[in-house]
């Protein structure tokens, strides 16, 4: 490919590296980066193919390993995240799994929090078992507990922060050095936070994780993940896993979550700045018994979220009425919020936690979550506050 690696500048701040970071244009210097859809790549002779694949040679050989398109999402990833490397994957939960499977292996032990989005719970608990590594699930709050659950062959801590649904949060820091005394790494799902609001990496994490459909996109288009971590790691360990069991990133998706980053700023600004106006409207709602959000003083870890939290999110939960039939009402009283499971959208979203994201839980192990039936998750979307607020009035007010 023609055309130049636009490299870090150090003056540049983010927002402008969200737009500039790792351009490679093509000897037609289009200005939108270009999307190179395309699965192999030529050589000049044989010699060249012959060099390329023993890593002798610098040039792309195959799009399952890497592309152009994917690279450019990749580099302004690690501008965002401060990270020496990143790979694209397929989806979210792609990252997630392939975080943990590209080291550990058969007789390792995993650490993880207990409150889990419900497919990362399932690698934890149902499909690392499968090829013999063990795990434990801790309240990820309580440091004493991951201190208690390590072994002498303890590999890594996983955990999410804040968690879903309810944002919990864990103390990045705390934790990371517990899992440096062990020898373990830590492995951090960041998309609740977003890549603005927590650097888990500044606070001691050793790899960083996102779901890229959510906030990186931010308007529901496309499917896309990103591990983030040191240089070893991402370049040998991590594609070599990548590269032979094929979660792929396509270049048409690494394009639009490109586009996406271009303005995640501007969007998560407006985001939470909505979120936290919305979370103290529901406070004073005599129909809400409970609200979650970090940003709020009445969080019980509120001290922890100043200090690792840039701001409160974009993420709320609360709790209407007392049942069920409550929530579902509330829901259904709904106009403007939709309701989905998925969540980071431009469209604010709703969902029920319990009968959707978590119900494959038991109703005692949602408990010990806090998650009820009349609890209700809200991803804060970029319509006008006033009209969000008046829609989440008519819902509380109207008569079941």
């Amino acid at each position: 490919m023609a055309g130049t690696d636009k490299s870090r500048r150090d003056d540049w701040s983010l927002a402008t590296r969200l737009v500039q970071e790792g351009i490679l244009r093509s000897q037609f210097g289009e200005t939108s980066e270009a999307v190179f859809l395309n699965s192999g790549y030529v050589y000049d002779s044989p010699e060249q193919a012959e060099a390329r694949f023993k890593g002798e040679a610098e040039g792309y050989v195959y799009s399952r390993y890497a592309n152009p398109t994917v690279s450019m999402f990749e580099r302004r990833m690690c501008a965002l995240e401060g990270a020496d490397a990143a790979r694209g994957t397929a989806s979210g939960m792609a990252a997630v799994a392939a975080s943990l499977l590209c080291f550990l292996k058969a007789g390792d032990h995993v650490v993880s929090g207990r409150a889990l989005f419900g497919s990362c719970l399932y690698i934890v608990e149902d499909l690392l078992p499968r090829y013999g590594i063990s795990s434990t699930l801790v309240d990820g709050r309580d440091l004493s507990a991951w201190e208690a659950a390590v072994r002498p062959n303890t590999k890594a801590f996983f955990f999410e922060t804040p968690t879903n649904p309810t944002l919990e949060l864990v103390d990045i820091e705390a934790v990371a050095k517990i899992a440096k005394g062990c020898g373990a790494l830590t492995v951090v799902d960041n998309v609740f936070a977003t890549p603005l609001g927590q650097r888990p990496i500044e606070l001691g994490a050793d790899i960083v994780v996102y779901s890229a459909t959510k906030h990186i996109d931010g308007q529901g288009r496309c499917l896309g993940g990103v591990v983030l971590g040191p240089q070893d790691y991402i370049d040998e360990t991590l594609h070599t896993f990548l590269k032979h069991t094929g979660p792929s990133l396509s270049p048409f998706n690494a394009w639009v979550l490109l586009k996406g980053l271009e303005t995640l700023p501007l969007r998560v600004a407006r985001q939470c700045e909505s979120a936290t106006r919305i979370a103290d409207f529901l406070a004073d709602r005599p129909e809400i018994s409970r609200v979650y959000y970090p940003g709020r003083t009445d969080h019980p870890q509120y001290d922890l979220a100043k200090k690792q939290m840039a701001f409160g999110g974009p993420m709320l939960a609360f709790e209407v009425g007392n049942k069920k039939e409550d929530a579902f009402a509330f829901l259904n009283g709904l106009q403007l919020f939709t309701i989905s499971n998925n969540l980071g959208d431009a469209k604010s979203l709703t969902t029920h936690p319990a009968t959707t994201t978590h119900q494959r839980l038991t109703s005692e192990a949602r408990a010990e979550l806090g998650i009820f039936d009349n609890t209700v998750r809200i991803s804060v979307g970029l319509e006008d506050l006033n009209d969000l607020v008046a829609d989440l009035d008519h819902a509380l007010s109207a008569k079941p």
